[in-house]
């Protein structure tokens, strides 16, 4: 089996002990997270819920190892560099090593959203969805997909789910139109 290495900003593909490794549990940051969203709930106001979003971040990209740790940063690096195919490939590399880690299908989603291909992100973020339920920027991003796939029903359900964890995600402002999008099918 062959795996991706990073080396000097390029994705290698090797063999050998590397590619025989396997991938290790995420770190468990259920408790952390559980903790946040309860005060993302009872946050005063928008900036206040924000701050706290952010916050969830740091465990959301806590990768299971260095080598995992490293394709998700180089993905992050290259999708904010406009480089949406390494990004995409650094991406891959990262759900074929920890295929039970859920930002590297959310990250690959993101840089399929942003690249208006709305057909490969759904599966992304489905998964991502399935492997961490309250991922709050999987259920806002599959809301986001949902509603650019012409699905409102969906995207409403999805976007409900998130606001239920965060009210103050920047994407509440679209419920309304979105539940009457829904009315209207």
């Amino acid at each position: 089996m062959k795996h991706l290495v990073l080396a000097f900003g390029v994705i290698l593909a090797v063999s050998g002990p590397l590619a025989a490794a396997s991938c290790p549990e995420a770190p468990d940051h259920t408790s952390a997270l559980d903790a946040l969203i309860v005060k993302a709930q009872g946050a005063p106001d928008e900036r206040a819920g924000r701050v706290i979003s952010n916050e969830m971040w740091q465990y959301w990209a806590d990768a299971p190892d260095a080598y995992a740790q490293g394709l998700l940063d180089e993905g992050m690096t290259r999708r904010a560099a406009y480089d949406f195919e390494g990004a995409i490939k650094a991406f891959d590399a990262l759900v074929a090593y920890c295929p039970e880690y859920a930002e590297g299908y959310n990250q690959r989603a993101f840089v399929n959203f942003i690249r208006q291909d709305y057909g490969a992100a759904l599966p992304d973020l489905d998964r991502a969805i399935e492997l961490s339920p309250r991922h709050i920027a999987a259920l806002s991003g599959q809301a986001l997909t949902l509603m650019a796939l012409e699905r409102p029903g969906e995207a409403v359900l999805a976007l409900r789910a998130a606001l239920a964890l965060n009210p103050w995600l920047p994407e509440r402002h679209l419920l309304r139109a979105l539940e009457a999008a829904e009315k209207e099918l």
